[in-house]
């Protein structure tokens, strides 16, 4: 069974620009579909972004399009969510999942078997 642990979350200021890490311990991520969810207090969990197996097909919400960007490197069993220009909206703690035989890509939570702990992302000045 596949175990999901994310890095990169932390404080920003409004503009600035976040890394997430997605990394798989005790398998491998090679033939799941992945994703990151997003939950922030009081509002129900939101896909941001997805990714199928191959990295040839994604996924990205209306609300990040154009400032976050989705990829994996199946190599190192990760996926990563580029964040760029964050906004105050963007703060919530964002979750990693995937899913096995994963050739498209899949957009509700539960559809998704597998799930890291979350890591907090605050953008404030």
């Amino acid at each position: 069974q596949v175990q999901l642990v994310e890095s990169g979350g932390g404080l920003v200021q409004p503009g600035g620009s976040l890394r997430l890490s997605c990394a798989a311990s005790g398998g491998t991520l090679n033939g799941y579909a992945m994703a990151w969810f997003r939950q922030a207090p009081g509002k129900e969990r939101a896909i941001v972004a997805a990714i199928n197996w191959s990295g040839r097909s994604t996924y990205t919400a209306d609300s990040v399009k154009g400032r976050f960007v989705i990829s994996r490197d199946n190599a190192k069993n990760t996926v990563y969510l580029q964040m760029n220009s964050l906004k105050p909206e963007d703060t919530a703690v964002y979750y990693c999942a995937a899913v096995q035989g994963g050739f498209g890509v899949y957009f509700t939570s539960s559809e998704y078997h597998y799930w890291g702990q979350g890591t907090q992302v605050t953008v404030s000045s």
